[in-house]
Parts: C-alpha cells; sequence; structure tokens
C-alpha cells in the first residue's frame, strides 16, 4: 500500500517537474489547466487505495472485515498464555504434569517451571456454498513441538483440516488431522495435558471422518460418527513405524443421543470404540508379530441448571500409549524380563463439575484416574495414575484471565518407587 502511494506521489513530483519545463515555450494557462486535471485524478485514486486498505464501519455500527489474502472468509483467533508452576516432587516432564517420577530416585525433589508453549494460533475458513453443500477448514498450532531448547520453542500442528457440510441433511465429510471421534471430552483444567495419562483418553491424528445426525422425535437428538484414522505406531523395536507397517488405518466410531434429562436440561449420552493393529518386524527372530490397540469408551455432559454443568468418562482396552492411555505404556518391548511383547491392558477414567456463580469467576474441580493391568508390565512400570485438581479462573476483563489450579498426583509402580507430588500452577491468558 505505502508503495502505491510514494509510486503515485514520485508521478505527481514528475509531472509538475515536466510541466514547469514546458511553460516557458507553450500555453501556460492551457497547461496549468491539464496539470490541475490530472492531480485531481491522481489525488482520487490514492484516496481510493487509502479507502481499500482499512476496515469500513457498516450503518449497524460493526466492523466490516475485508479479506487481505483471500478471497475466503478467514478468521483469526487464538490466545497467549504463561504458565507457572511448582511441584513438591519432580513431575513428568514439568511444564505439564503427565505422572510422578520414582521417590526412590528423586526423593521429594521439588522444581519449578515457567513456559508460554501453549500459545495457540489458529484459523477458521468459510468457504462458499453450491448445491446445498457448504465448505469449511480449520488450521489450529500451538509451541510444544518436540526437540528445542525452553525459549526456542517450535510448532505443533493440532488442527488442520477441510470439511464438507450438507447442512439440509445434517450430514458432513471431514478430512485432515483433528481430535479422535472416540472420548471427545476434556476436563476443565489449566494443565496443558487436559487429564491424559490419567484417565483421559483420546487425542490427535490424520482420518477422515463421516457424521450423520437424526431427529428421533422431539428434542432427542442421535449423532454417528466413523472414521479412518492413521495408525500411530513407534519404532523402538525396530526402524519402521509400527503402525505404519500394520498396513491398515484404525478404525473409530461413536454413537451419542441427546435428550433432557435433569431439570429437562439436555445431556450428552456417547459410547464410542476403536480397533487397529501395530506390526513389529523382529529380525532376531525372522518373524512379524502383530499386536492390537482397542477400546471402548463411555462419555457424559449434563449441564444441572444455567451455572453449574458435569461431565464425566470411563474406558477399558489395550495398546493404547498412542491414546494417551496407560499410563504411556502400549506394548512390553523390554526382552530382558519375563513378560515382553504382550499389550498392555488398562482402565480408567474421569468426573469433573463446573461451576459459574458469578460472570467474571469460573471453578473446576475433578479427579482422574488410569489403572495398568499388574501382570503384564515389568519392575520399575507405572500401573496407577491418579489426579486431583481444583481451580478458579477469574476474568479481568473480556480477553484476560487470570487462573489459579492446584492438583495432586499420585503414581504407583511395580516394585518400588510410589510417588506423590503437590501442584500449583498460575496462568495468564490473554484471548484474540
Amino acid at each position: 500500500m505505502k508503495k502505491k502511494i510514494f509510486l503515485l506521489a514520485i508521478t505527481i513530483v514528475g509531472a509538475i517537474a515536466g510541466s514547469s519545463q514546458g511553460a516557458g515555450t507553450g500555453n501556460m494557462a492551457l497547461e496549468n489547466t491539464l496539470l490541475r486535471q490530472r492531480l485531481d485524478q491522481l489525488d482520487k485514486e490514492i484516496q481510493d487505495l487509502r479507502q481499500s486498505a482499512i476496515q469500513r464501519e457498516d450503518v449497524s455500527g460493526t466492523l466490516e472485515h475485508k479479506p487481505v489474502w483471500s478471497s475466503l472468509d478467514i478468521q483469526f483467533y487464538g490466545y497467549l498464555k504463561l504458565d507457572a508452576a511448582y511441584d513438591t516432587s519432580r513431575i513428568e516432564t514439568g511444564n505439564y504434569a503427565k505422572w510422578v517420577t520414582r521417590e526412590n530416585q528423586n526423593d521429594d525433589d521439588d522444581q519449578f517451571n515457567m513456559t508460554a508453549n501453549e500459545t495457540r494460533l489458529g484459523f477458521l475458513i468459510n468457504g462458499s456454498e453450491k448445491d446445498g453443500m457448504t465448505t469449511s477448514g480449520k488450521v489450529e498450532v500451538d509451541f510444544y513441538g518436540a526437540g528445542a531448547a525452553e525459549n526456542k520453542a517450535h510448532l505443533m500442528m493440532r488442527h488442520a483440516y477441510m470439511k464438507l457440510d450438507w447442512k439440509q441433511e445434517r450430514f458432513n465429510i471431514l478430512a485432515g488431522q483433528t481430535s479422535d471421534v472416540i472420548s471427545p471430552l476434556v476436563p476443565g483444567t489449566l494443565n496443558y495435558s487436559v487429564g491424559w495419562w490419567s484417565g483421559n483418553i483420546g487425542y490427535r491424528r490424520p482420518q477422515i471422518r463421516l457424521t450423520r445426525e437424526y431427529s428421533l422425535k422431539d428434542e432427542v437428538n442421535l449423532k454417528l460418527e466413523g472414521a479412518l484414522a492413521r495408525t500411530i505406531g513407534r519404532d523402538s523395536v525396530t526402524s519402521t513405524d509400527s503402525g505404519e507397517d500394520s498396513g491398515t488405518p484404525t478404525w473409530q466410531g461413536r454413537a451419542s443421543v441427546t435428550l433432557p434429562l435433569i431439570n429437562q436440561k439436555k445431556a450428552t449420552i456417547g459410547l464410542s470404540a476403536h480397533i487397529g493393529k501395530e506390526e513389529y518386524d523382529l529380525a532376531a527372530s525372522g518373524r512379524n508379530t502383530e499386536f492390537d490397540t482397542w477400546s471402548v469408551n463411555l462419555d457424559f455432559m449434563q449441564p444441572v441448571n444455567e451455572k453449574v454443568s458435569i461431565s464425566a468418562e470411563l474406558f477399558k482396552g489395550e495398546n493404547l500409549d498412542a491414546y494417551l492411555g496407560g499410563i504411556g505404556q502400549g506394548v512390553n518391548t523390554d526382552t530382558t524380563e519375563a513378560i515382553y511383547y504382550e499389550e498392555i491392558n488398562s482402565s480408567g477414567g474421569w468426573i469433573a463439575a463446573c461451576f459459574t456463580p458469578w460472570n467474571n469467576k469460573k471453578f473446576n474441580i475433578g479427579i482422574a484416574m488410569d489403572d495398568v493391568e499388574r501382570g503384564e508390565v515389568n519392575d520399575g512400570d507405572r500401573i496407577l495414575n491418579r489426579s486431583l485438581f481444583g481451580n478458579i479462573i477469574y476474568s479481568l476483563n473480556k480477553q484476560a484471565d487470570f487462573g489459579f489450579e492446584l492438583s495432586h498426583w499420585r503414581t504407583e509402580y511395580y516394585g518400588s518407587g510410589d510417588a506423590e507430588s503437590l501442584r500449583a500452577q498460575a496462568a495468564l491468558i490473554y484471548r484474540f
């Protein structure tokens, strides 16, 4: 924009200079008239350029946002977040809590962490409509990418998908990376991990998802969701990713019903499951070994009234490390032990309540637990992880929030090393 105005200014100066040279030999009055007309035209072009580069206010008093990089409606959103946390014992990973490390290795080893890595940036893309189909998309990142120094954070893709929506038929297709179909709820924690590894399973992965909704009767709605997702494995045994090597995607599905329940407030009850395979190429034995991954899950969300809501999830399955279950343990691959190359079973869940007694304050409390089958792990492996949390989030103004959370963590190990930690976390959040 500035370049265009600068070029126009140069043109004006050049025109004036050229005209002054011709004044001595031509008709002075005629040249002045032509020059004035040219200046008026250039001034009009400058005003048009300025007007197109700013936001215009419409008759309703709202700002009309003009597209800058695209003809589509693109909305930029996100938040800036600073977290500071103190733990009475060593927590993995530190910036956020997964579990407490073994006390026989670090007895009451307190720690302090501070990070802005949860800062989140995103774009919502609203496309055109044709033949009853609307298109949209979403891109979202934070700064918890792996392998960077604390003050040199890497981007991590959270969501990147397109959506084709036939609203009249209540049917849509989603293609890209987003959250799992299974176990879709999260407790309201300030902790970045929102109960992962301690009872809340489900993450994000590439997928193709189909969703269809039906009205069963007045105020009762049925939703069916199914997805083929990338099988996320590991290469800790061989150099080949065990999910890729399985040759098949993972299937996920969920059926949920929304209906009036307590105080005639609409509750949502969902039943979901996934099933997939991983494959290890074991050169030493000259054979390939396949491992199953599966889960069955129940989710529930109920507003009790305008100020109180309750949500909960339960799960049971095996080989769930890629779904942030099993306390981060999926397959026992330690060949030095008697038990190895066996899927690890786990079960657990969480329940949380949210209170909003005042417009500028929100309270969350909850408990979560992940319980691993003892006979399928080795000495020193995690067998139980439990977290209990409570927080307050206070709105400083429309954009800025301050939050404080206390949580108690207990991690039990096969053999010795059970550990506990009290975590105090404060956060400042600026939303846009």
